[in-house]
Order: C-alpha cells, then structure tokens, then sequence
C-alpha cells in the first residue's frame, strides 16, 4: 500500500499524546477533501493513504472498514466512517473525545 503521510502546516512535531489519524482516499473525491479539511481546520496530523490505483490499499480499507467508498476515517483503530460520519462526530463532540484518546461510547 502506498503511504503517504501529512502533517498539518501548522505543526510539524510529533505529539505522542495525539491519537493516530488514518484516512483511505482517492483522487477527486470531494468527500474526501471535505474530511482532510476539517482534519486540517482542527490542526490534526494525519496518515493518508491515496488508494485511487492501490488495489492492495483499496483490500486493506475494505477488510477494515467493511466499506467500499472513501474516506474510511480511522482514529487510534476505531472506525470513525466516513466524510459524513466525520462531520457528525465533531459536531456531536465525539471528535474531540477520540482524537484526546477517549474512547468512543
């Protein structure tokens, strides 16, 4: 699987308390950019994996995620979902919980 990591522009060092962020994407895909921005809105470092011509990727993401579209969003391990799943864990709060390491209820 091809890895390509990102950290956000607005911090650059590694914080070991941060949760561990992975997204599966593809190119073009708007959900996909709209996922990355309020990632990077919210200063979160996170792993991508582009997975538009990685067949290996696109086997890992659906063994993980039980889901074929992308983003499949993934926080310390736990299976956040996608862009809309995304959006409606931060605004529930449920965001911020998981990416301080609090475990998702």
């Amino acid at each position: 699987m091809k890895d390509i990591s990102y950290a956000s522009g607005l911090n650059n060092t590694e914080d070991e308390t941060m949760a561990r962020v992975e997204i599966y994407t593809k190119d073009y895909c708007p959900y996909c950019m709209r996922a990355k921005h309020l990632l990077e809105t919210k200063g979160v470092s996170f792993e991508e994996y582009d997975i538009t011509n990685d067949a290996a990727g696109q086997r890992d993401m659906i063994q993980r995620s039980e889901r074929r579209t992308v983003p499949q969003i993934f926080i310390d391990g736990f299976h956040v979902g996608g862009s809309d799943d995304l959006i409606e864990a931060n605004r529930s709060g449920q965001l911020d919980q998981l990416l301080a390491g609090k475990s998702a209820a």
